[in-house]
């Protein structure tokens, strides 16, 4: 038979077939031999062991459109990125990483901006305007809202779709919103810190409709890029793109040319670049560096 991982815990994997029906499964042991790890969204073959306990033995995995490391999840077509505007209050730093790792994998990114009931001094407002400048798909409400529920199930319609973002933002709320079969426990901020609490402790797949899938994944609050060269980083930022190749020399960092030599640099003063946007590519350039020095 066939079906799609939806959950794996402690070895057993939750095997949904096109007949809506769940099986349990063991991975046989060549997985193990061939170092391979069956994924949260793979399309499997399995054996029935006990079609009264809906038990299986799953034997091969079907070739993988894409593979996401963090979170560990395969055949994705794209991802919503939850951040909140406040509480926690919104890492752009953060956010870019992700939005680069995203870009490494060449899987469209939607922006959500959760908790615009918490939004003061138009934070909201100018962080959209931001990231639509930048290129990215951008939607800014609240998972108290059924209007901007309805809006984003659009944006997951006939998609299988990755949620992803730090702890605390609304990722579970959101989840249990748009599937009314789901029930993820959602977390209070740490009072002390104001930092998001660790809810999802697993990746798994729900069904919002019958070509709609949604992965809730555990909140991170860090996100490292490792797999871009220094000097192919300003691809990642797509506001750039209009300036590259005007710069007066052919390979230019965009940080130590003076900036009448850098047509990046010009568009940051000009305003036609943020500046936020472009201080994150500056410390991430560096860190590349550092690591490939």
């Amino acid at each position: 038979m066939t079906g799609k991982i939806i959950k794996g815990i402690s070895g057993f994997y939750y095997i949904h077939t096109p007949e809506g029906v769940i099986y349990t499964s063991r991975a046989v042991g060549i997985f193990r031999k061939l170092g391979i790890k069956p994924l949260v969204g793979d399309n499997v073959e399995f054996e029935v062991t006990d079609a009264a306990d809906l038990e299986g033995s799953l034997t091969k995995i079907l070739e993988r459109e894409n593979v996401l490391i963090r979170p560990a999840v395969a055949n994705i077509d794209q991802a919503m990125v939850v951040f909140a505007i406040r509480e926690p209050d919104l890492n752009s730093n953060l956010l870019d990483r992700f939005l680069i790792y995203m870009g490494e994998q060449d899987i469209p990114v939607t922006i959500f901006f959760n908790k615009s009931d918490l939004d003061r001094d138009g934070e909201m407002e100018y962080y959209s305007s931001v990231y639509e400048a930048a290129g990215y798909r951008v939607i800014c409400g609240s998972t108290e809202n059924d209007a901007d529920i309805e809006r984003i199930k659009a944006a997951l319609k006939g998609k299988t779709t990755v949620l992803a973002g730090p702890s605390g933002v609304g990722k579970s709320s959101l989840t249990n919103k748009l599937n009314d079969g789901v029930c993820m426990e959602v977390g209070e901020l740490s009072a002390k810190i104001r930092r998001g609490k660790q809810t999802t402790r697993h990746t798994e797949l729900f069904t919002i409709d019958a070509d709609s899938y949604v992965l809730d994944t555990p909140g991170f609050t860090s996100l490292y890029v490792s797999g871009v060269e220094p000097r192919d980083l300003e691809y990642y930022f797509p506001e750039f793109r209009p300036y590259i190749g005007k710069c007066k020399f052919t390979v230019c960092s965009h940080i130590y040319e003076a900036e009448e030599l850098c047509a990046v640099r010009r568009a940051v003063t000009a305003g036609s670049i943020s500046n936020e946007r472009y201080e994150n590519y500056a410390q991430i350039y560096e860190e590349l560096k550092d690591k490939k020095r």
